[in-house]
């Protein structure tokens, strides 16, 4: 193949153009060599369809070929109306809130306030919206309920603010005090902030208490509910209990029939530091007073201890409550999420896929 100077501007050549002119041998020999690739000018094979005798065929012909590029015009003016369209929509139908629905309130002692609203005896045209606060004085009571969802009662001196409210989906923060939940929603759908934790109604009911400095307790009576702050969680089933702290979140959960030892101990375990004695003097006592029933704290504390006192942990356990098949020593002490979630469920206190599915569905962290 021919070379060029880069500094030799050539010729314009008609034949490269319009066909005409001399025509370079390598010009030429290039179109034979790529002469199988040319496009055939044969028409639209729609056009056979049309009978040979029609006096529309020509004319259909003409027409087509002359409208081709108005048909390729009209087609892009369509495709951007359709992209157009389904913007449109597509923001419309994002910017379609969901229905809030309002609680019916009821007072069951004294004069319990919604805002600035007082709830009055017999009075049940009052409702609570979301994005108002229910409180409650040292000398008022007062239940709020939910077609979909159940029962809260109110206990005295407790402020509760709707946060959420549609078909679903049920969110309150209960900021002080202490309340009593009767929820018969399906499991996930009500969740409860509270200043140092989030609890998750997996089927249940319980009551939950919030002091002063943030701190809370929750005591489950029926099912069993979640507690979770930044990716530290307790499952608490009916008969146990659980603390949790600001900044730090739920403690081990226990049965609140273990013995006062247990209890005693476990409560200065969670408040103790990392690695000091008190921890390991706690754990200890802990370990040497846990019964079969006990599984569930033992399970918990699989993950809030290391080294040699998830060692000590995991013995006691298996003592109780051999692992699953598959689930082996070495993969519980590395903390692996699959095995400990199939070590939960054969304690027999509810399946925790119920729980992964909040996880992955739930709104942002809490």
């Amino acid at each position: 193949m021919k070379t060029m100077d880069p500094n030799t501007i050539p010729e314009p050549n008609d034949y490269l153009w319009d066909g005409t002119g001399t025509v370079d041998p390598e010009v030429q020999r290039l179109e034979s060599l790529l002469s199988e690739f040319r496009q055939d000018e044969r028409p639209l094979r729609i056009l056979e369809i049309i009978p040979s005798n029609s006096s529309s065929a020509s004319s259909f012909a003409g027409s087509l070929r002359k409208g081709w590029t108005v048909v390729r015009l009209a087609t892009a003016a369509l495709v951007f109306l359709a992209l157009g369209a389904t913007a449109y929509f597509a923001l419309r139908h994002s910017r379609v809130t969901e229905p809030q629905i309002a609680w019916d309130c009821v007072s069951l002692e004294g004069n319990p306030q919604i805002g600035s609203r007082t709830i009055v005896a017999g009075d049940a045209s009052l409702k609570l919206k979301v994005g108002q606060t229910i409180t409650t004085n040292s000398t008022s009571r007062a239940s709020v309920f939910q077609n979909d969802l159940g029962e809260i009662q109110i206990e005295p001196n407790t402020r509760m603010r709707l946060v959420q409210s549609v078909a679903g989906r049920k969110r309150i923060k209960l900021e002080l005090g202490t309340i009593h939940a009767a929820i018969w929603a399906p499991p996930t759908e009500f969740v409860v902030d509270t200043p140092s934790a989030t609890a998750v109604d997996l089927g249940c009911a319980y009551t939950l208490q919030v002091d002063p400095d943030g701190s809370g307790t929750l005591r489950t009576t029926l099912g069993w509910v979640g507690f979770h702050l930044n990716g530290r969680d307790a499952f608490i089933p009916a008969g146990a209990m659980c603390y949790t702290r600001p900044g730090i979140g739920p403690g081990t959960p226990c049965f609140e029939d273990a013995s006062p030892q247990l209890r005693e101990a476990l409560h200065a375990f969670d408040d103790s530091e990392p690695s000091s004695e008190v921890r390991a003097k706690q754990l200890a006592i802990v370990l040497a007073q846990a019964r079969a029933r006990d599984a569930l704290t033992l399970w918990h504390l699989l993950s809030r201890t290391s080294g040699v006192e998830r060692e000590q942990v995991y013995e006691r356990l298996v003592a109780f409550v051999p692992p699953p098949q598959g689930v082996t020593r070495q993969g519980i002490l590395a903390l692996n999420h699959e095995m400990l979630d199939r070590y939960w469920d054969e304690l027999g206190l509810g399946r925790i896929s119920v729980w992964r599915m909040w996880q992955q569905s739930r709104a942002p962290a809490s």
